[in-house]
């Protein structure tokens, strides 16, 4: 141990006796007038605010070729490349072009660190602001709004994502850089995870083994925390929102402060909600839920060096719905329910030498999952500690080349302490080893990278042998090689296409190798198969965007094989009357995409319209419907943005129909789905008071109290609609 501080301390000397750069400059507009845009570089996490007069410096700059974003809303993003060393000094002044094309966003998901125009990866973001401005509840359910993505649900309070038509364990969910890991075998397991202290949300929709390893088969979530403050600044600010379905209420308060070298930040938040009411009005008994929500950060920021503590504790409390009972508002939980304590420790190390970087993160999670059904004692109790680490060395650029090699790992231990178990006590260990590179031209992007992963499973022995219910031990090791290839074709600047060619593995899980027993969430005996293989997929993706200064339109197609598909299958057997269910194998293949368009006539550049169609199919390969496939969906809004003015900011208006359709395509065990339209409505607009900003916005959500049953609802089978007409007042002060 003490050789490794050394080591890191001799990395982090050597580093600070490097050469320092800065670069400065004035922006513009066409009329020559300053404008105050950001100035941002990805690779570092360092950047800064033009003044009123246009004027930006950055400084503190390492040795190498960094890219810098220059981005203001109603202009055009500027990309541009610098080289450094040498304790260099650039004057760089720019004109920024107004256009009515939506901001770009970098994407931190993927290796590279670009604008989502310059990415070879089709990747979704979208910032915690606009999913709040459509008036989700939950940040599961505000995912629901990118296109390609749904969510399993159970009421209000519990949702997992779905993409593409996979979710569970196909699909990697990423927070504050490192993997979520708190039992997402269970349908009626949430994310676990807090909107407040989140910026954006990335979705990668496809295997992503090459970067993520096991369970990214199906595509990853990737949650942004909140950004530190700039340099110099203070910044507070306190939101509430009221929620008349649920009686419900959301607070969060965070604060934030920044000098040239040392950054922190503090979030806390506190949400609760009574049973929520149906399009029928009553009230499903027991979807009552609250969640308790701190996260902090502390950043050491220097030339060569930035290193990054993050800290998120969640505490959930979430009635389990069974049946229609008792109709009250009341907020305390009945039986049965679930409590899920998170605690979520990362690390992030990025060192810079002479045009290469070091990034090292890790993660320590611990989850407590406790299930009460008909007393004050858990009748089902899991903790699950997991380590996880990644790192990841981005190489000298080499002409047109940018190379990245890494090894990431995770060590898991899971134990039973309840009277039921679901899974046994278990070890597993993930090693993998990947590199990945990006070649780029003037018109066209190559990229391509190869990984090899090893994961090896534990478990004791559950029970008593001569009972029915004994579960063995087992002692397995998965192993697989996965690859990536994509180009990005820039036809003109408005016609871009990408083609996207990747693998992607999933080792099975602990439920679905060793199950022998009742599962109460699902009402049916569940028996294991410990001679599961690997999933193995292979998908090929086509998008293609056009754009110009009027209509942006894009068509995103996919076809995803799947070997081996893991999946539980009824056997018309009896155990104390419950139907017996296995886990058995089968190819199978997903097909699909997302189409849409966005209409935004100029000068008419504050009018809005989009539209965006959502399908796919899932099959085995003897004709059987997979199931848990979403129904296609078709959404249409209509958006007003209002002009920046003294006192006011960031106003808009909306209005946003989602038809979905019938889903008669079922899995062996579902019911088919009838179609329904949701019409939301929303305004808001931000006043300046002195040195505070107040924030206003107010949601219709389901405005003609639409009585519903989602497809992917867990409640359908019991015939319980989901959420009815709902308005939503949220206000935030900033200072």
């Amino acid at each position: 141990m003490k050789q490794i501080h050394f080591l890191l301390l001799a990395l982090i000397a050597v580093a600070e006796a490097t050469s320092q750069n800065s670069i400065s400059g004035h922006l513009t507009n066409q009329d020559n007038e300053p404008i105050s845009a950001t100035v941002y570089i990805p690779q570092l996490e360092k950047g800064t605010m033009a003044t009123l007069d246009g004027y930006y410096a950055i400084t503190n700059i390492p040795d190498g070729t960094y890219t810098i974003v220059y981005s203001l809303l109603g202009y055009a993003t500027i990309s541009k490349k610098f080289d450094f060393s040498d304790d260099k000094t650039l004057t760089e002044d720019l004109q920024l072009v107004e256009t009515a094309v939506e901001m770009e966003e970098i994407i931190i998901s993927t290796p590279f660190h670009k604008l989502q125009r310059d990415n070879v990866m089709k990747v979704e973001r979208v910032g915690l602001k606009q999913l709040k401005a459509n008036g989700a509840v939950t940040l599961a359910d505000g995912i629901s709004n990118i296109a390609g993505v749904e969510t399993i649900s159970t009421g209000v309070g519990i949702g997992k994502p779905v993409i593409r038509g996979l979710s569970a364990n196909r699909v990697l969910t990423y927070t504050q850089g490192v993997r979520l890991e708190n039992q997402q075998f269970g349908d009626e397991h949430g994310l676990g995870i807090n909107e407040a202290g989140i910026e954006s949300v990335e979705v990668i929709k496809g295997p992503a083994s090459l970067l993520y390893g096991s369970d990214a088969l199906g595509g990853v979530l990737y949650l942004n925390p909140e950004r530190f403050a700039e340099v110099g600044k203070t910044k507070a600010d306190i939101e509430t929102t009221y929620y008349s379905n649920t009686r419900g209420t959301t607070t969060n308060f965070g604060f934030k402060n920044s000098s040239e070298k040392l950054k922190f930040l503090v979030r806390a938040a506190y949400v609760t909600h009574s049973d929520y009411k149906t399009g029928i009005d009553y009230r499903v008994t027991n979807s009552r839920f609250n969640e308790s929500d701190i996260k902090t950060g502390l950043r050491y920021q220097a030339t060569q060096v930035t290193s990054t503590l993050r800290y998120n504790y969640n505490q959930s409390n979430i009635g389990i719905p069974e049946e229609i009972g008792i109709q009250n508002t009341d907020k305390k939980l009945l039986l049965p329910n679930q409590t899920i304590d998170n605690h979520i420790l990362s690390s992030e190390n990025m060192i810079f030498f002479n045009n290469s970087s070091l990034n090292i993160k890790m993660g320590y999670l611990f989850n407590d999952r406790r299930e009460f059904e008909e007393s004050a004692s858990p009748t089902l109790r899991l903790k699950l500690n997991t380590f996880n680490y990644d790192a990841t060395y981005h190489l000298p650029v080499l002409g047109r080349f940018e190379s990245i090699v890494g090894v990431q790992g995770m060590y898991q231990k899971n134990a039973n302490f309840g009277e039921e178990v679901l899974i046994p006590n278990a070890t597993t260990k993930d090693i993998g080893i990947l590199g990945t590179t990006h070649y780029h031209l003037e018109k066209i992007d190559l990229q391509a990278g190869l990984r090899f992963d090893s994961r090896t499973i534990h478990s004791v022995a559950t029970g008593d042998i001569e009972d029915q219910g004994y579960i063995d031990a087992i002692s397995k090791k998965y192993t697989s090689f996965n690859l990536a290839v994509g180009a990005k074709i820039d036809f003109s600047e408005r016609l871009l296409a990408r083609l996207n060619f990747a693998s992607g593995f999933r080792a099975p899980n602990l439920a679905e190798l060793t199950s022998n027993g009742v599962h109460e969430g699902t009402n049916r005996y569940e028996i294991g198969n410990p001679n599961l293989e690997n999933e193995q997929n292979f998908q090929t993706d086509l998008s293609i965007e056009y754009r110009n200064e009027h209509i942006e339109l894009f068509a995103n197609g996919f076809y995803n094989l799947v070997n081996q598909y893991i999946f539980i299958s009824p056997t018309q057997e009896m155990i104390d009357e419950n139907e017996v269910f296995k886990y058995v194998q089968q190819d199978a293949y997903l097909f699909g995409g997302e189409f849409g368009l966005h209409i935004h006539p100029h000068p008419l550049d504050w009018l809005h319209f989009e539209s965006t169609f959502e399908t796919v199919t899932g099959k085995l390969e003897n004709d059987a419907n997979l199931p848990l496939i979403p129904a296609n969906s078709f959404t249409n809004t209509f958006r007003v943005e209002f002009n920046n003015s003294k006192f006011t900011k960031d106003s808009y208006a909306f209005a946003s129909l989602k038809s979905t359709f019938k889903q008669q395509n079922t899995g062996a065990f579902e019911t088919a789905s009838e179609g329904y339209n949701l019409l939301n409505m929303g305004v808001g607009s931000s006043f300046q008071l002195n040195k505070v900003w107040l924030h206003i916005g107010l949601n219709a959500i389901n405005l003609t109290d639409q009585s519903y049953i989602a497809h992917l609802s867990r409640l359908k089978l019991d015939g319980i609609p989901n959420m009815g007409r709902s308005f939503q007042l949220n206000l935030k002060l900033e200072i």
